[in-house]
């Protein structure tokens, strides 16, 4: 009898404040030993590995572009301005919101960690009481999972 696979338990990362990484503006941080980059879009976080899967270009160093579409020949449509990421090495671009490539969004991705923004003072109740100074959070974090 075989048993399913216990998937082991994602560790809790703050990388940064979330007033740190403007909209459009990205921070690169190490996560578990590995060098992320979180993203901001319009106030939505999103982090992928900075590592470009084609040859190991960093993409945080890379330039944030949108997709280009064309309905017909000579007629070209710019849309999802700032939402994708391209390797400086060999201009392979990669969709922030979900690590899949443009050039084989089958096959080929980045990795991309969950991420989401949390108060700066999440503290649960515990069986034992200390002495207690008053403190004020001054901005919420950006927290990633790993």
């Amino acid at each position: 009898m075989s048993q399913a696979a216990v998937p082991a338990a994602k560790r809790r990362y703050v990388v940064a404040a979330v007033g740190e990484i403007p909209p459009g503006g990205r921070k690169l941080v190490e996560v578990a030993g590995r060098k992320v980059v979180v993203f901001n879009l319009g106030g939505e976080f999103f982090a992928l590995g900075d590592r470009c899967p084609h040859q190991g270009g960093s993409l945080a160093a890379g330039c944030l572009t949108g997709e280009v579409s064309s309905p017909g020949p000579g007629e070209y449509r710019y849309a999802r301005r700032g939402e994708m990421i391209r390797c400086p090495w060999h201009y392979w671009e990669f969709d922030i919101r979900t690590g899949q490539s443009r050039f084989d969004p089958g096959r080929v991705r980045t990795r991309r960690y969950d991420t989401r923004v949390e108060p700066g003072a999440a503290l649960q109740d515990g069986p034992y009481r200390a002495e207690t100074f008053a403190v004020h959070v001054e901005s919420d974090y950006v927290v990633v999972d790993a």
